[in-house]
């Protein structure tokens, strides 16, 4: 039997994150919004059912995304896999009522099925690989919202703990292990975001040096 994972909960943090929630917003409302911001802007907004978040990033959340992507590309490569990164790029999903601009969304092993084009989410398989970063509170129940939409995998990180969880009969279980990167054991991001904060050019290195061991091992 498959025990759906819970959502955590975002320690209080005085920064990270600004949020306004909007309710009661229909999904033409929600688009005729998305349509009048800027393409570049600093604001991201999750749109789940007539709720509408729009989430600032502070720096200690721009930081911790920035330096997981840093993680996971140093992976990518060592692994010599292939990605399509597609960032916060706006994922609608209408029929759903749902929409999101995650922290980071990779194409991984669907890459080939994307590559060289813009995604068509109306055809497309959604990312293979979800990050969100929520060091404040989100009133968005982000483990239902992706897992709905179909996510395979999504990491969660609260500037002190990372989550990680796998789609399983259509809800997320929380594991231990990344199903995208079954060798590397969750200290390893720790100690890479610990080391990174001080050096990111040494924190790759030192990551690199640690697969290398384990490649001769």
């Amino acid at each position: 039997m498959v025990i759906v994972a819970p959502e955590p909960k975002a320690e209080f943090q005085p920064v990270g994150e600004q949020r306004v929630v909007l309710r009661g917003v229909s999904w033409e409302a929600y688009l005729q919004i998305l349509d009048a911001l800027p393409q570049s802007r600093g604001s991201r907004l999750t749109y789940d059912n007539e709720v509408l978040e729009i989430t600032v990033p502070l720096e200690d959340h721009e930081f911790s995304v920035r330096l997981i992507e840093c993680f996971l590309r140093t992976l990518v490569e060592l692994m010599r896999m292939r990605i399509k990164t597609i960032g916060s790029t706006t994922m609608n999903y209408p029929q759903l009522k749902k929409g999101a601009e995650p922290d980071s969304a990779y194409y991984i092993q669907n890459q080939s099925l994307v590559k060289g084009r813009n995604v068509d989410f109306s055809q497309d398989p959604p990312p293979d690989l979800v990050v969100e970063v929520d060091i404040t509170h989100t009133d968005i129940a982000k483990n239902q919202f992706y897992s709905r939409i179909g996510v395979p995998e999504f990491w969660r990180f609260d500037g002190k703990i990372w989550r990680i969880y796998q789609l399983q009969e259509g809800v997320y279980v929380e594991v231990e292990v990344s199903p995208t990167f079954p060798q590397v054991p969750k200290e390893q991001l720790y100690a890479f975001l610990k080391q990174a904060k001080e050096d990111e050019i040494e924190a790759v290195q030192s990551l690199r040096t640690w697969w290398h061991s384990q490649e001769k091992g």
